[in-house]
């Protein structure tokens, strides 16, 4: 199967293994385990995986890990639920479950490479929409619907946005559903930053919810900050998660049992996780904005939900080489737009320790200085 180079991925596999200031970072500042059991008031959660009999376990999630993904979603239920490995693992079966040759797929630029890469390697016609950042990032829903055609299987959504931060508007989102459902198509959602928005409720509505052929992904490593027990889910119409379960038989059998129970920890106190980390993005967030301010070059619509901002700059310079030269020249680790298809931008990640996270856009700075900008 040929497959496009995943640009942010291989960038990242390069160069984040050996830097001073990683700016890249999309997770809300990991936990370390005695964090998760602290925020659980569970003394007894190291004890008991110290216990746990290492077999298999539940192929397709835990019981109790279903149930906890479902109370989520307002209309879900456990079967409704698949687990897998992280956020990119549920894409994957998703994906190669409902994709076939001659589909046509329609995606939208700035996204995860993954919803229009990986269904171009399945053989589909993929169509995709750049989206402006006059518009704050926003689809144009009459624009979408014209790029229907009678092949048309999915639209594949990423709400909140990475790099953007963007939130569809819940208007927007309507009517993108009416579209999806006037033309019988599946409506694909990435949600993995859902839990942390900055204002009103830490849930986005999620289009499991708002459409009977709406079909969403989630993953421990963003919102919940725990990227390393490689966590995810797909949560969709039953007859479909039934399918994704034959499917997963070929490619990833169960999720580890100690991810599993992890995960269910967490999913059952989600408000304490989500409090935590809102606060902590938010305080980063601030940081950014006053940079941001005082950068004449940049500029950036403000993220309504994530651990991401993509900041747009003006002087003569590609993203790939700007992004070369400050992990060169100051130890930043930066993402460069191109990877999303816009050159002129870079995406910052706030999600690490304030420290770092100063320390970086210090050394951004000082670099623009020593270069006359």
């Amino acid at each position: 199967m040929k497959i496009a180079d995943f640009g942010v991925e291989m960038w990242l596999n390069e160069k984040e293994t050996d830097v001073l200031y990683h700016l890249s970072e999309t997770c809300a500042n990991p936990l370390r385990l005695k964090e998760l059991e602290a925020l659980a008031e569970d003394d007894g959660l190291t004890e008991k995986i110290e216990e746990m009999v290492l077999d298999y376990g539940d192929i397709t999630g835990s019981q109790r890990l279903k149930q906890a993904v479902a109370g989520m979603y307002e209309t879900l239920s456990a079967e409704n639920i698949t687990a897998a490995h992280g956020g990119i693992g549920a894409n994957s079966l998703l994906l190669m479950t409902l994709i076939e040759p001659e589909d046509h797929v329609i995606s939208f630029l700035p996204t995860y490479q993954q919803l229009y890469s990986m269904p171009e390697s399945l053989g589909a016609r993929v169509d995709l929409i750049r989206l402006r950042e006059e518009n704050g990032w926003q689809i144009d829903p009459n624009e979408l619907e014209t790029r229907i055609t009678d092949r048309t299987k999915a639209i594949c959504l990423n709400n909140p946005n990475n790099p953007t931060g963007a939130v569809i508007p819940e208007d927007t989102m309507k009517r993108i559903v009416e579209i999806a459902r006037k033309h019988n198509l599946y409506l694909i959602c990435d949600e993995a930053y859902r839990g942390l928005s900055y204002d009103g409720e830490y849930l986005t509505p999620s289009v499991a919810d708002l459409y009977e052929k709406g079909v969403a992904t989630g993953s421990m490593s963003k919102a919940f900050s725990l990227p390393g027990i490689r966590f995810g889910w797909v949560a969709g119409p039953s007859d479909l998660i039934a399918d994704i379960n034959r499917h997963r038989d070929y490619h990833i059998i169960s999720v580890g049992k100690i991810d599993d129970y992890l995960a269910c920890i967490a999913l059952e106190n989600r408000e304490a996780i989500f409090a935590r980390n809102r606060h902590f993005c938010l305080e980063n967030l601030s940081l950014v904005e006053e940079w941001i301010r005082s950068e004449p070059h940049f500029s950036c619509v403000r993220p309504a939900c994530s651990t991401t901002c993509f900041i747009r700059f003006d002087f003569d310079m590609d993203s790939e080489t700007l992004c070369e030269r400050l992990h060169r020249e100051k130890s930043t680790l930066l993402v460069p737009g191109r990877f999303f298809g816009y050159d002129d931008h870079f995406r910052l990640g706030f999600g690490r320790e304030k420290s770092i996270l100063a320390g970086g856009l210090s050394a951004v700075s000082g670099w623009l200085r020593e270069n006359g900008l």
